[in-house]
């Protein structure tokens, strides 16, 4: 598998992030899927997916404790562009025990806790979801964090045993918002408000000038630990 990426990575070297997706939507109909968190970079590909008009697989995964906003922004986004968004919940069971042995601000206490919510809020709604698929298309870029500065466009997730396109992996900040005021895609109101990124509301607060765009996601942890998994390096 290694080599089928490296060659996919060579091919895409010079395409445009438009290129890739057409390519990958075409190439894998039926086998692809998107997974949004409703963040700027995942509009980005929502408007381009929507632009493509080919089926393609798209979810988000509602953790039961993220921001009214990101609500707002699944609904005015599948309004806008009059595609479904499926939306997967974390097992019930799975967080009822959690909650009743860990507490419910679990995250707080320790790293290992921290971990182990974001497995059963993210992580195993996630597996569902990619049920099937073969490959999974993200809105990561390489200057979100110190974790994904080493990431490619085309990747293998061992652990998921899916191949991973990041067509945004090589964005900066500007071309971004650039790309979404003239395209004039709809954005989490938070954006304005210092969330850079945006996740569960108990773990995300805005940033001070100057700060990393993560700084915001799990403040007291080290940087090299900001990941809830689903992008983890196998």
């Amino acid at each position: 598998m290694k080599e089928k990426v490296d060659g996919l990575n060579r091919q895409f070297i010079d395409s445009t992030a438009e290129e890739a997706l057409s390519w990958f939507v075409t190439e894998f109909n039926g086998r692809i899927a998107f997974s949004t968190s409703l963040g700027a970079e995942d509009q980005v590909i929502m408007h381009m997916l929507a632009t493509l008009k080919k089926p393609v697989k798209i979810f988000t995964l509602d953790t039961g404790r993220l921001f009214q906003e990101t609500y707002d922004t699944l609904d005015i986004t599948q309004k806008k562009y009059g595609m479904t968004i499926g939306v997967y919940f974390p097992d019930a069971a799975m967080v009822e025990e959690m909650v009743r042995t860990k507490g419910i601000n679990l995250f707080y206490d320790s790293i290992e806790n921290r971990r182990l919510c974001c497995q059963i809020r993210k992580i195993e709604p996630l597996k569902r979801a990619l049920q099937g698929m073969e490959v999974w298309v993200t809105g990561l870029r390489k200057e979100q964090s110190v974790t994904r500065s080493e990431a490619a466009m085309i990747e293998w997730d061992a652990g998921l045993e899916i191949i991973k396109i990041n067509p945004l992996i090589h964005w900066d900040s500007e071309r971004l918002w650039q790309y979404l005021r003239e395209e004039m895609i709809p954005v989490n109101e938070l954006h304005s408000q210092g969330y850079p990124s945006i996740g569960c509301m108990p773990c995300t607060r805005a940033i001070e000038p100057g700060e990393d765009v993560r700084a915001g996601r799990w403040w007291w942890e080290l940087a090299q630990y900001k990941e809830c998994g689903l992008h983890k390096k196998h």
